[in-house]
């Protein structure tokens, strides 16, 4: 395996990449062109189509053994808390296609040799640890509005939430601090990946640049935020079968935002 990059990526020195500022406009051409990315392989999605619903049957299953359906939001709020690495195999996909190839499964797997394996593992582990963080929060909020015992059916969590005086509270609240979640992972990942599998910046300058980009582009970009946390709600309903389509769309026109938000390399040295 190739000298994997963790932090500092495959030079001596950190390289910044030019941000540019883009508009709404630019949001809408993302989606079209990841949507247009999604429809040119859609044999390679035949798999999600069948994982997604399988999880929504599991996690039915589990939550209602277990009795662990307070987590039934939370955990549907963590798929946009660690979206950004479950797509990392679309953005290969995409970066091919642009490049005018015909990418396979095992071209789209490839992201698993890249040098910058060891940058997206450690942004990959501040995404688990966010996300691990946000479920014991929401289960803190639950438990201190609720007392500890969990409703054993999700008709008693709905009437729990929806009759009971602290069930307000619990959706408020905790959509406020889901929301700081979702804002620092789109501060710190929303191009992070895809600048790693184009550059091996290393996770420093991945993070850094995501940050900057957010930064210069406050209104675009944080209503990128609440279309892929809409995006994903919508998708999780049916048993979370919808994902099979929200989740690769977002994943491929991920991509297209990176392209429109960070200046190419060979136009910074024509420079």
């Amino acid at each position: 395996m190739a000298r994997m990059h963790v932090m500092s990526g495959v030079g001596d020195k950190l390289d910044l990449p030019a941000i540019r500022r883009i508009t709404m406009a630019d949001l809408g051409e993302a989606l079209r062109r990841g949507a247009a990315d999604f429809w040119a392989k859609p044999s390679h999605y035949v798999l999600l189509m069948l994982i997604y619903p399988i999880i929504g049957i599991v996690l039915t299953v589990w939550m209602n053994g277990w009795h662990a359906w307070t987590l039934l939001y939370p955990l549907v709020g963590g798929f946009a808390l660690v979206g950004p690495i479950a797509a990392l195999p679309l953005y290969e996909v995409s970066r091919r296609l642009e490049r005018g190839e015909d990418p396979s499964w095992r071209d789209a797997m490839s992201v698993l040799r890249s040098p910058a394996l060891g940058g997206i593992l450690a942004v990959g582990a501040m995404l688990f640890v966010l996300f691990t963080l946000w479920l014991t929060s929401a289960q803190t909020l639950y438990e201190s509005l609720f007392g500890a015992s969990p409703p054993r059916t999700l008709d008693a969590l709905l009437a729990q939430v929806l009759t009971q005086p602290g069930g307000m509270t619990l959706l408020a609240v905790g959509t406020g601090i889901g929301a700081l979640f979702a804002l620092v992972v789109l501060c710190t990942t929303v191009i992070a990946f895809p600048l790693m599998l184009d550059r091996d910046v290393g996770a420093y300058v991945a993070v850094e640049t995501s940050f900057r980009a957010v930064m210069y582009n406050r209104v675009p970009l944080f209503a990128w935020g609440v279309i892929v946390g809409a995006a994903i709600f919508l998708g999780s309903l049916p048993l979370f079968v919808g994902l099979a389509v929200v989740l690769p769309i977002l994943g491929h026109a991920t991509w297209h935002l990176y392209r429109k938000l960070v200046e190419p390399v060979s136009l910074i040295r024509d420079a």
